[in-house]
């Protein structure tokens, strides 16, 4: 075995000497140059490795630093020292855990706990707290929270500050997620104000400060956050530590995007999220591109912020809520509460459904499920009791009000989304301050007090246009336009509407199962839709689960019913199975009211699209003689529900 040459009869030439000084100053550069030059010299014991791997890490030299734990676990092991070796494996399996290879981490989860068997030393504090980490992950809270019981009692018994810090910090985030919010504050503020003392290693502060900082972000307790993230950032100043700048970038950032600085925002996030690549930093990069698809989100590029929250997704982080409210804001409404619906199913933290629980009554609102809108509220409203952060409890009364709104109780929703405002001012949120005054002005218009709806709408108008959202000053914008309708009358257009509907909806989807119909329901609306869109047609809504579009020309509509049953034709013919749609089409006069029609031209096309049968295109007389078609069946008379006159129907051939 090769000695180590003790510091205080090397020279000062000595590499290692020189790589041990450059540590304790925190020059990481010097230090990882030093000691791979004395590991070149063969004269690294395992505390030497574990130095190197130090180094390695503040230096962005991910995988140098993984190789040299690999080769100081070997190292204890031929040291004689089997529990700092059982310590390096379970480092080592959180390093693999991090970059995705989870056979490779269990392995070396394995491998530490034959080595420690029974006891109670420091090594086994990590293997609790391990334990536990794996036990919250598979949905077991109750294991969890006595395996980090277990890793706090070791680390005050052992004096290991590193562990007792982790082990508070994890006790601290199970005991918030049960609901205990106040006892789990307690233990991260402890934690971390050894870490920003710098009572712990550089690495372990900066994990615990980002730990509590995090913790902070979920429950939407901003001035705390700050608080943090200044102490932080003063502890890396100081002592020179690298990596953990951009944990607190991320981290700022966010709080900078709540204040709607978007673009600053993102600028900052693009940049950290790419420097934490470098040190292996996975949980927090997540956080990071999962900030970016939600800033990108707001300022309207969906595609941006679909990409951003899939690299999030990669990494370990549910790209929920923002995913699903993306869906929601391409009009896919089922897609949208089949995502929220399946997130909040796999959740059992308390306070990462209190942050999905505001998009789903949203959601639930829109596909008319008021309902699951008001349950979900309640949920909420009990969750939040425990701290009630400005944040919240704007959210709380923005869902209430919501929910009022869909259930004609205008004034009482006006009362809570006041209160919504009230306290979204106090959080310094512009964006979710316009957002509560948009859905304000609906209700005072419901109220019959158009000069206050008007006020409130071109306020969050304003501020739309100032944030950069396009998607909410449209939708601002078109409430405008049809307000003004409203007050001058409806407009009477000459259309042709286009319904179209699966048949056997219900058998289907009980045939294949949940999943597998969401699968194929989601196919079916984006084919839809492009095609629709690609012909010229304006979706007014969904209907079920089909669609109501309206072209300014019958050719148009015809050509794409024609469209749509052949896509499904080629699909069924690539993959053996396809939905089987109806399409009903009427050319009419109707009154329009911003983007919406109504009238009997509408009621007819509904009926026709009931009277066909799957895979055939039923349109009325007045459609085929305006698209100059004159190759249809036979015209037929049919009696239609609510119109006296009988209505002329042919079936269009498309095959």
């Amino acid at each position: 075995m090769t000695e180590v040459t003790s510091p205080l009869t090397s020279t000062p030439a000595d590499p290692l000497q020189a790589g041990r000084a450059a540590l304790a100053s925190h020059d990481w550069a010097s230090a990882f140059e030093h000691l791979t030059t004395a590991d070149a010299a063969g004269v690294l014991h395992g505390a030497d490795l574990e130095d190197l791997a130090t180094a390695a890490f503040f230096t962005a030299q991910a995988e140098a630093g993984i190789a040299a734990k690999e080769r100081a676990f070997k190292a204890w092991l031929d040291e004689g020292d089997p529990a700092r070796a059982a310590y390096l494996a379970l480092d080592i399996a959180r390093e693999y855990a991090y970059l995705g290879k989870s056979s490779i981490a269990t392995s070396w989860i394995r491998r530490a706990e034959r080595m420690l068997g029974e006891g109670d030393s420091y090594a086994h504090g990590y293997l609790a707290l391990t334990r536990a980490e794996a036990a919250a992950g598979s949905g077991n809270p109750d294991l969890a929270l006595e395996e980090a019981m277990r890793a706090v009692e070791i680390g005050e018994r052992t004096t290991d500050g590193d562990l007792l810090a982790f082990a508070q910090g994890t006790l601290g985030q199970l005991k918030i997620a049960a609901g205990e919010v106040d006892d789990g504050f307690a233990l991260l503020e402890e934690a971390a104000l050894a870490a920003v003392s710098g009572e712990l290693s550089p690495f372990a502060s900066g994990v615990t400060a980002c730990r509590m900082i995090g913790t902070c972000r979920d429950l939407t307790d901003y001035r705390r956050a700050s608080e943090w993230i200044e102490a932080t950032e003063r502890y890396c100043a100081k002592q020179a530590v690298s990596g953990f700048p951009g944990v607190c970038r991320v981290h700022r950032a966010e709080v900078v995007a709540v204040s709607g600085a978007w673009d600053k925002a993102e600028l900052d996030l693009e940049r950290a999220t790419a420097e934490l690549g470098a040190y292996n930093a996975t949980p927090v990069q997540a956080d990071g591109y999962y900030a970016i698809g939600e800033v990108r989100r707001l300022k309207g590029d969906l595609a941006g912020a679909e990409a951003a929250l899939r690299d999030a997704h990669a990494r370990g982080k549910s790209p929920q809520p923002a995913l699903a409210l993306i869906r929601l804001a391409e009009g896919k409404v089922k897609a949208a509460s089949s995502a929220i619906d399946s997130a909040l199913a796999e959740t059992w933290d308390r306070w990462a459904r209190a942050r999905l629980l505001p998009a789903q009554v949203e959601i639930a609102i829109a596909a008319g499920d008021v309902e699951r809108a008001r349950a979900a509220a309640a949920e909420h409203a009990e969750i939040i009791a425990a701290r009630p952060a400005p944040a919240l409890r704007a959210a709380q009364a923005m869902a209430v009000g919501r929910i009022l709104l869909a259930d004609g109780d205008a004034a009482g929703a006006a009362r809570e989304l006041r209160t919504a405002v009230r306290e979204w001012r106090e959080v310094g949120s512009p964006y979710e301050i316009a957002r509560t005054r948009a859905l304000l002005a609906r209700a005072l218009r419901a109220l019959d007090d158009e000069e206050d709806a008007d006020l409130e709408l071109r306020a969050a108008l304003d501020e739309f246009r100032r944030l950069g959202a396009p998607g909410d000053a449209d939708a601002a914008e078109r409430e405008f336009r049809a307000a003004e309708e409203r007050r001058s009358g409806p407009v009477q257009v000459r259309m042709t509407f286009m319904f179209t509907d699966v048949v056997g909806s219900t058998n289907l989807a009980e045939a294949l199962g949940d999943q597998a119909w969401e699968r194929l329901l989601r196919w079916h609306d984006d084919t839809l839709r492009a095609l629709i869109a690609a012909g010229g047609g304006e979706v007014v809504k969904t209907t079920g689960d089909g669609f109501f579009v309206a072209f300014d020309s019958a050719r148009r509509s015809l050509d794409c019913a024609i469209s749509i049953q052949r896509a499904l034709r080629d699909h069924r013919a690539a993959t053996g199975f396809a939905i089987s749609v109806r399409i009903g089409i009427h050319t009419a006069e109707a009154n329009r009211r911003e983007t919406d029609y109504s009238g009997m031209g509408v009621h007819v096309a509904a009926r026709v699209a009931a009277l066909a049968g799957g895979e055939e295109i039923l349109a009325t007389a007045e459609t085929l003689a305006e698209a100059g078609v004159t190759s249809a069946a036979a015209a037929r008379e049919t009696t239609v529900k609510g119109v006296s006159a009988p209505v002329r129907v042919a079936s269009v051939p498309w095959a």
